[in-house]
């Protein structure tokens, strides 16, 4: 006797076949676009490279994949590559000079500027014969902000609560951390976006190089009255710094960044920036 096939189940199989059907026709329709009438080969937009800093933690590199992934499929064509500054493979330099003397886009997966946007990346990307173009950091932007949010409130953020609630909670934004007086400012506006959003003070703090601490900005908090404190990771991906942060939280604390959708439309937005600009260089602060 044959089983019978619940209705879910038909209609969970047409909404694969149908995701996978469109996602084969805009592939196809992808290649066909850089093919001319006479037939020959157009050429294909810069590859994109996220360049990742590394970490030791197992979990930031699945991470990162996983965002390359996301990034691969929103824009079907488009060749994403992935390179590490330090700690992870493959290294930066090593899939640069897999690529060639070719053009391409850097895109740090680094959430303000500093000495590895400024300095690290460049000066990597000129030790092989790409021709790179490097992208603004994510931060800070909208939807920087956007991922930020969800996370909090996937890790239960109230997104609805009374006014006396809200008079009580505030959030840390906790970030890496850098000497460099243009990444503070960059995660000082991510801050100001971010309680903009959420309607409550948000304080950002340091797992390192910069003050003030996460521990210094939850009893800055505390003591004006603000006891129901979420620290927000602002972070890429998992790692030793994240976890830290992560543990400090008197309440609840957000999961970092990772493959959110919207970090994918901000890797392309960074991306289709870099295109829009005419001197392959290190960037300045761009968060329109």
């Amino acid at each position: 006797m044959t089983a019978s096939r619940h209705p879910h189940d038909e209609s969970t199989t047409l909404d694969s076949t149908a995701h996978l059907m469109n996602r084969i026709s805009s592939q196809l329709a992808s290649q066909l676009s850089r093919v001319s009438l006479n037939g020959d080969r157009r050429p294909g937009p810069p590859p994109l490279v996220l360049v990742a800093h590394g970490s030791r933690d197992p979990r930031a590199l699945s991470t990162v994949r996983a965002l390359v992934e996301r990034v691969g499929e929103l824009r079907p064509g488009l060749s994403v590559h992935l390179g590490h500054i330090e700690l992870n493979e493959p290294r930066l330099t090593d899939t640069l000079t897999a690529l060639g003397p070719t053009d391409a886009v850097l895109v740090p997966l680094l959430l303000a500027r500093g000495y590895h946007v400024k300095r690290d990346i460049p000066e990597m990307a000129a030790e092989t014969q790409a021709r790179a173009r490097v992208a603004p950091p994510l931060g800070p932007h909208p939807l920087l902000v956007e991922t930020l949010y969800d996370r909090l409130v996937e890790a239960g953020w109230r997104t609805r609560g009374d006014e006396q609630s809200r008079r009580g909670s505030a959030v840390v934004l906790a970030a890496a951390g850098s000497r460099d007086p243009d990444s503070k400012l960059d995660t000082n506006h991510t801050a100001q976006l971010l309680a903009d959003r959420l309607g409550v003070p948000v304080i950002p703090a340091y797992a390192s190089a910069a003050t003030p601490t996460v521990a210094a900005a939850i009893r800055a908090l505390a003591a004006r009255g603000r006891h129901r404190v979420a620290v927000a990771s602002c972070f890429t991906a998992p790692g030793r710094f994240a976890t830290q942060c992560a543990e400090q939280a008197p309440w609840i604390a957000s999961a970092p960044l990772g493959a959110h959708p919207a970090m994918a439309r901000l890797v392309l937005h960074r991306y289709d920036q870099a295109l829009a600009t005419t001197e392959v260089t290190a960037p300045e602060l761009a968060s329109a």
